[in-house]
């Protein structure tokens, strides 16, 4: 190698260097909005959901989703709040993130909001309806929820945030979040659903499974999945719009192969099962052609998949929300009885097809 190639080499090499030391400079003096929000979270949190409803409004899905969607009658106190501050949250609200945090049995919100908030009319009418308190530069407004002995306390980081909570103590909650540096549990999940508008992140802390078996049809219930969720340690749910649907994926984590292996051979069993009752012939002549077309449809996105991280194992199942499910959703009609409504051996599943 002649030595201009070799000077050629070296001069590339810097300046590779120093641009990715610049790059990496730049992006922790300059973190994007999502990035700043979710940064806020308090490690102690039980739960992290996330909306960026900038990035959503321009979804096809969404608009059909709102197109779809009954509308709510207007609430009167809401009516006057937009009223007098000038804020609609579907207009001016462009993301969110939310962190629950539980005592004992009661708990609490902390959240960071971004949008286009007219700083003046928020707080004078947070002023008539309740009460501001100064700590360091910061002005802390508490406002009465209606109906509840609880209030929300909010404050203005800059002109387009604003941090809020309903826990007793919004201050102490802003200065645990600058004391908290052990962030690599949250962050790295975080990252994992960096390309989805909205998500979920659930540590578990809790029983989700009894949660999950409550919220559930009675078809759908399963003491075998309820225990099986109950095992995992993180639980992530994403919706991430694609044209005209919404493509769903949550997984759960544990440091256990067997109870990863049982909960993939469950919920494949259940997939399998599913379809088999969607093409009995009883369920063909009860269930409407329309109805039974997007529940099948539903059924053949599913796919269950086994991902090893080394520490930790997990299940990940993706599945499709499509136009014609919204329209079934919309109708109302009674839930079909094509899904077992017995407990599922996890040793004795079927393979869906097409999964793993």
């Amino acid at each position: 190698m002649t030595k201009k190639t070799w000077i050629a080499f070296a001069v590339l090499a810097l300046v590779s260097t120093a641009a990715i030391f610049g790059y990496q400079r730049w992006c922790a003096r300059n973190p994007s909005p999502r990035r700043d929000l979710l940064a806020m979270m308090p490690v102690d949190a039980s739960a992290v959901f996330f909306v960026d409803l900038a990035e959503l409004r321009g979804a096809p899905f969404v608009a059909q989703l709102y197109a779809w969607a009954p509308k709510p009658q207007a609430d009167p106190d809401y009516a006057q709040f937009i009223k007098e501050t000038g804020f609609d949250y579907e207009r001016d609200l462009n993301r969110t993130a939310v962190a629950l945090e539980k005592h004992g049995e009661a708990s609490t919100f902390f959240a960071i909001a971004d949008g286009r908030f007219d700083r003046q009319k928020i707080s004078g009418f947070a002023v008539q309806a309740g009460t501001v308190t100064k700590y360091a530069a910061r002005e802390i407004f508490s406002v009465p929820v209606s109906g509840s002995t609880k209030k929300i306390s909010f404050t203005f980081l800059r002109n387009d945030r604003i941090a809020l909570t309903d826990g007793p103590d919004l201050a102490s909650i802003l200065d645990d979040r600058k004391q908290h540096l052990d962030t690599a549990d949250w962050s790295s999940r975080f990252e994992r659903l960096a390309g989805s508008p909205v998500f979920a992140v659930i540590r578990q802390d809790a029983a989700a499974g009894a949660a999950l078996a409550a919220q559930a049809p009675g078809g759908l219930r399963s003491p075998q999945l309820s225990a099986l969720l109950d095992q995992l340690q993180w639980i992530t749910i994403a919706g991430k719009p694609e044209n005209d649907r919404l493509r769903i994926i949550a997984e759960g984590e544990s440091a256990t192969e067997a109870t990863m292996r049982q909960l993939a051979d469950l919920l494949n069993g259940v997939l399998t099962l599913a379809e088999a009752g969607l093409n009995d012939a009883k369920t063909r002549q009860q269930l409407d052609p329309a109805a039974r077309g997007a529940y099948l449809d539903l059924l053949r996105s599913a796919d269950v998949e086994k991902i090893d991280r080394g520490d930790t194992k997990s299940v990940r199942l993706t599945f499709e929300i499509t136009p014609a499910l919204l329209e079934l959703a919309g109708s109302a009609p009674a839930s079909p009885k094509a899904y077992p409504s017995t407990p599922i051996p996890s040793n004795a599943v079927p393979a869906h097809k097409g999964h793993t």
